[in-house]
């Protein structure tokens, strides 16, 4: 299992690297040690992959589109394919350690088109309707797919034949998922969820743009919205305006660039699109309670990732 401290995102979009998977075994599994994150929060993102994680210590909240979710030490919980979230540290007294398995769905489906495809693995990740699912160590069933969640992280990768038995492994946690959303899968009509799209679509121009000028109009024609939906669908999706999360991601990048370069306060709030160095001070100082040189001094000089 190998060790997490930071996280990547695709360079132009908020699609997170998944380090050490490969085309050929699309799995990792990892440990991710929260309290060394430069920020007690892992900003919007999405990914391809599954993510079915297990909290070992600590307290963690999710934030989907839909749903707000607590997990607490002892739960467990999977994010679907390609559903935007984000999280936030809910407690300072204790570790915060979130086991994870990050695998792309084809790992259980075989080949594309496949009866396994068809019948158990599109009907989950082709669910507006299931952007995360949790589990809680007080329900029996839900008892029972938490303990092979967490068993599953016991396979060593040295063993032989671990490839199998993790496939196995994933494979069973994922029936028994099948079976708890079975009553929502009976209900729903299965259809990609296109507004998410849009917001994805105008996540992405924002991050390949952020260093200039956006407006909300250029924004809105982005995703075929007017300026009026072009608000909601970001209220509804990301629970915040688009000119809020533009000036948060600015400040993101800016965060970034102040720990792993060596670029001047004045360079990297041009960079940022957030202006010259005293506009760029007073910005970031509300966003984070500190000045930039303090927070480049914090962390470059700092053993945590």
């Amino acid at each position: 299992m190998r060790i997490t401290r930071n996280l990547e995102f695709q360079i132009g979009s908020n699609e997170e690297k998944l380090p050490y998977a490969t085309p050929d075994f699309p799995y990792i599994a990892s440990r991710a040690e929260l309290d060394y994150y430069r920020e007690p929060f892992v900003p919007w993102h999405w990914h391809n992959a599954i993510e079915l994680f297990y909290i070992e210590s600590g307290k963690l909240k999710y934030h989907t589109p839909r749903k707000t979710v607590t997990f607490s030490a002892g739960s467990a919980g999977m994010v679907n394919s390609n559903v935007l979230h984000m999280t936030e540290i809910q407690t300072h007294n204790e570790e915060n350690v979130q086991l994870l398995h990050i695998f792309a769905p084809k790992l259980l489906a075989g080949s594309h088109g496949s009866i396994i495809e068809q019948k158990y693995i599109m009907p989950i990740i082709t669910c507006s309707q299931i952007e995360i699912i949790a589990l809680g160590a007080e329900e029996r069933e839900q008892a029972a797919v938490i303990d092979l969640i967490r068993s599953a992280f016991l396979l060593s990768e040295d063993e032989f034949g671990y490839e199998i038995n993790i496939r196995e492994a994933l494979s069973q946690i994922w029936l028994r998922l099948f079976k708890l959303c079975s009553s929502i899968l009976q209900e729903k009509t299965q259809s990609v969820n296109s507004t998410a799209d849009k917001v994805k679509r105008m996540m992405i121009y924002i991050h390949e743009n952020y260093h200039e000028k956006i407006s909300i109009s250029e924004l809105a024609q982005i995703a075929y919205l007017s300026e009026r939906e072009c608000y909601r669908v970001f209220q509804n999706y990301l629970h915040m305006t688009p000119v809020e999360y533009i000036k948060s991601y600015r400040i993101q990048a800016a965060r970034q660039m102040l720990a792993d370069s060596q670029r001047t306060i004045t360079e990297i709030g041009y960079a940022c699109g957030l202006g010259n160095a005293s506009y760029f001070g007073k910005i970031f100082r509300e966003a984070t309670g500190c000045t930039p040189l303090q927070y480049r001094r914090k962390w470059q000089n700092s053993d945590k990732i």
